[in-house]
């Protein structure tokens, strides 16, 4: 028969399974299915179990896979023919293996573009917040922008009516900083980005279309280094001074414009130069641009609150900070100022320097100290200084000038708020100096003199600020050349420290100390007595300490009037001044109280 000999395997297979007849490729296929001879009795159960069905079916025999497509012959009987599709079934699934490769690998770089963004927006942050220094923040916005989402980039940050600060990067010339005054309006979508609030769309513009200010300064590499813009320093120009080829964008092929929004309103604006590259961002540059944006602006919105208030606080702060310690009339002066705190600029304790106070030629020095400690004590000090500056012109009568400042404090209402004090009022007089000591509420000065004495002046007073009606008892002293009247706050004398940790340092352990130090520049005594009372409280606790030394000077007298090395209320980080030292002679005579006589000592002597 014809079916006998085609190369198509063939099985009649009954209802029951059983091969009825095979052409010889059935049996060569089947050979050894039934008890190892060539003539298959059962039919491979893939075929069996499709006998009742109506289709083609797919099966293994002998490790290849087979087609089989039936045909009904009558009487139960199914005619099967066998076609192997083993290659096409290995070529299928090889084609459906890559497919499922490409998509998996189609996912895996999605998810690996996630986490590559993600990793370059924490590496931004870290950058970005730590620092709240304008300068670097804006440097570093317009760095991590070159390197995530341009070639070039610029910041545009609002200062004041058109002004505007500009800081530019680009990898070749690193950071420019300019400063200009423009209409933003000049640029398409710069005006739209610096007003509109978040979310702002992406502005992009035809590059041709960039305005000659929005683009650095490109000096000549001839010109001298001198006109070369520094990194640090903006270079304020009028966009008209520029050439008209330095704003020509070598390559730029499409410009984004964009907000970056603050806290509420937008803090600036950020450009960016593309080379190269069409005018869109791909679906993960615009996730991070939106991220980036809102991450930089508010970095930039605290690093500028950050540098005004250090600016405010900074003004404010040199009105509080003690002056410098000039040397007026010749008369050598020094002072030394430790606050409470060991982070504390300020507090409770002060002293003023004045080279003209009163009607007459006498200078004045001021020591004080406030009740409290820290800020709120250095506020009321400020206080009191520029009312002591404005009663400068009575400074002929203290007595009248402790009254003033008292109705002022006492009119708060606030009986904690109050100050002690002593004023000096100091002219030289040939080589001899004469004061006026006035105390109020404050430890006693202190007069070193050549011969190793150490005498108290008797000026004694109430406290301002507590009460009413005060009292004040002025005291006339005259230094001989060399000799020092010491002004020191109680921050000394009650310096807790010693063997055991709770003994004060006392004024008569002071005194003894200054035994030693006749002859001694202001300067070295002023240290010398402020390391005194450090080594007492052995990095204790203690209190603002502030200390003043007026010491005769040792050279003879200018020739004319005297002449002064300051202006008049300067307020700086108090520095001692430099003098020459000499010998001298010591006075002699007794206190009074009241209006000072020239030539009057002072009692008290150690």
């Amino acid at each position: 028969m014809m079916w006998e000999d085609s190369p198509y395997p063939m099985l009649t297979i009954d209802a029951t399974g059983v091969v009825a007849q095979a052409n010889e490729a059935a049996r060569l296929l089947l050979a050894g299915t039934a008890d190892g001879d060539r003539s298959p009795r059962t039919a491979p159960g893939w075929l069996t179990r499709a006998h009742d069905g109506h289709g083609a079916v797919e099966g293994e025999i002998g490790g290849r896979t087979f087609q089989a497509h039936p045909v009904h012959s009558g009487g139960g009987r199914i005619v099967w023919w066998l076609v192997d599709v083993t290659e096409q079934r290995v070529e299928a699934a090889a084609r459906q293996a890559e497919h499922e490769r490409a998509v998996s690998a189609t996912e895996t770089g999605t998810r690996r573009g996630e986490r590559e963004w993600a990793a370059c927006m924490v590496e931004a942050a870290n950058e970005l917040l730590p620092s709240l220094n304008l300068d670097r923040c804006l440097d570093s916005v317009a760095r991590l922008a070159v390197r995530y989402l341009a070639d070039v980039a610029l910041v545009v940050l609002p200062v004041s009516g058109r002004k505007q600060l500009l800081t530019w990067y680009e990898p070749d010339r690193g950071v420019l900083r300019e400063s200009v005054s423009v209409d933003p309006r000049t640029m398409p979508g710069l005006a739209e980005a610096l007003q509109s609030l978040p979310p702002a769309s992406v502005h992009w513009i035809d590059p041709a279309e960039l305005p000659a200010w929005l683009l650095p300064h490109r000096p000549d590499e001839h010109q001298p280094d001198e006109h070369q813009p520094d990194e640090h320093q903006p270079d304020e120009r009028r966009p008209d001074e520029r050439r008209p080829d330095e704003h020509r964008p070598d390559g730029v092929t499409s410009v984004a414009v964009t907000t970056l929004p603050g806290h509420g309103l937008p803090v600036g604006a950020l450009v960016l130069l593309r080379h190269g590259r069409p005018a869109a961002f791909e679906a993960g540059e615009q996730v991070f641009l939106r991220l980036f944006t809102a991450l930089a602006g508010s970095a930039i919105s605290a690093a500028r609150l950050y540098t005004e208030q250090v600016t405010i606080t900074e003004v404010l702060m040199a009105e509080l900070l003690p002056p410098p310690t000039p040397r007026l009339q010749g008369v050598e002066l020094a002072a030394l100022y430790r606050p409470a705190g060991p982070a504390e600029r300020v507090g409770g304790d002060f002293y003023d320097v004045h080279a003209v106070a009163g009607t007459g030629g006498e200078s004045l020095v001021v020591l004080g100290d406030v009740a409290g400690k820290g800020l709120e004590a250095a506020v009321l000090t400020g206080r009191i200084r520029n009312t002591l500056r404005a009663l400068l012109p009575l400074a002929d009568d203290h007595r009248c000038v402790l009254e003033r400042l008292n109705s002022v404090l006492v009119n708060d209402g606030d009986p904690t708020r109050y100050v002690t004090l002593v004023l000096v009022s100091f002219e030289r007089h040939g080589r001899r100096v004469s004061l006026r000591v006035t105390s109020a509420g404050h430890p006693p000065p202190l007069i070193i003199r050549n011969d190793g004495r150490v005498e108290t002046v008797p000026a004694e007073g109430t406290l301002i600020g507590a009460i009413e009606e005060v009292s004040s008892v002025t005291t006339p002293v005259v230094l001989e050349p060399g000799e020092t009247c010491l002004l020191y706050s109680d921050g000394i004398i009650e310096a807790r420290g010693g063997p055991l940790g709770q003994e004060f340092f006392g004024e008569e352990r002071l005194c003894e100390q200054l035994l030693m130090c006749a002859g001694m520049p202001p300067e070295a005594l002023a240290e010398r007595v402020q390391m005194l009372a450090s080594q007492w409280v052995r990095g204790g606790e203690h209190d603002d300490m502030a200390v003043v030394a007026i010491t005769a000077p040792r050279d003879s007298p200018p020739n004319g009037p005297a002449q002064d090395t300051s202006a008049q209320g300067a307020s700086s980080q108090g520095t001692p001044a430099h003098g020459v030292p000499a010998q001298g002679v010591p006075a002699q005579g007794t206190p009074t109280q009241g209006t000072p006589a020239q030539g009057t000592p002072t009692g008290g002597t150690r």
